[in-house]
């Protein structure tokens, strides 16, 4: 149940397909009790804050040099209410490793960001502490149904992730609970911060519910006013990263 890679276009394509050529399923470890969920730790009053911890993205190319545990613990110090950790090794420079040593440092829902493009990707994101996994539409189309009811079955949850209308439907048909909507178009790299806001109140419009997540270059606080009111969260990285306090940075933008 893998979904077709080849008409997948710019830099989003060339990494999931070399996300499909490296997944070999291998005994996974026993997975960890069920972890604290995203879905709730989001519906917390007010918008709230998923801080990511990346060392490094293909639009910005080296961010910082971090102990990934040590960043999480200063998220947590600032008041994120979860944790974005980038597995991704490549073009990224996350892994795995990355995402048990944060789930052993603090008690907040991880969510695993990385091109799932292999239903055994969801187990390991299971097995490694993630409450959630990043679904995008733009690479599952039509599989993103079968790949949500997958993590269901895992014990985890989906953030499903989309750039335009046409995979906002594709979400909703898919019966998903939580929409990330991305500023960034995974294709070319630029960001419009306009994109959330119109498919937020689109999605509304078309009578979701449940959580909206918006995504990609935020940065200052008055940034995240056309958000309120109409998100559950906001998902923060580069400009985090790119701050000396971690913690200082949270407080800023959540205060």
């Amino acid at each position: 149940m893998r979904p077709r890679l080849d008409q997948v276009p710019g830099v989003l394509g060339e990494i999931a397909r070399r996300r499909a050529l490296e997944v070999a399923p291998y005994p996974l470890p026993e997975a960890p009790p069920r972890p604290p969920s995203f879905r709730e730790a989001l519906l917390a009053p007010g918008l709230s804050l998923i801080a990511e911890v990346k060392r490094q993205s293909p639009s910005e190319g080296q961010i910082r040099s971090i102990d990934p545990a040590e960043a999480a613990l200063a998220y947590a110090r600032g008041g994120a209410r979860a944790i974005s950790v980038l597995t991704e090794p490549h073009r990224f420079g996350g892994s795995l490793e990355d995402l048990k040593r944060i789930w052993g440092a603090v008690d907040l829902p991880l969510l695993r960001k990385d091109f799932v493009v292999d239903p055994f990707m969801l187990a390991e994101a299971r097995a490694f502490g993630a409450s959630a996994a990043l679904l995008i539409v733009a690479l599952l189309g039509e599989l993103t149904a079968a790949y949500l009811e997958e993590a269901g079955r895992l014990g985890l949850e989906a953030l499903v992730e989309v750039h335009t209308e046409r995979e906002l439907e594709v979400a909703l048909e898919a019966g998903a609970q939580m929409i990330g909507i991305n500023n960034r178009d995974l294709a070319t790299l630029r960001i419009d911060l306009a994109t959330a806001p119109r498919l937020g109140r689109l999605a509304r419009e078309r009578g979701f519910a449940g959580v909206l997540v918006a995504e990609s270059g935020y940065a200052q606080k008055e940034e995240l006013r056309p958000l309120e009111g109409l998100f559950d969260a906001v998902l923060v990285g580069t400009s985090l990263m790119r701050q000396p306090d971690l913690e200082a940075a949270v407080r800023e933008l959540v205060g």
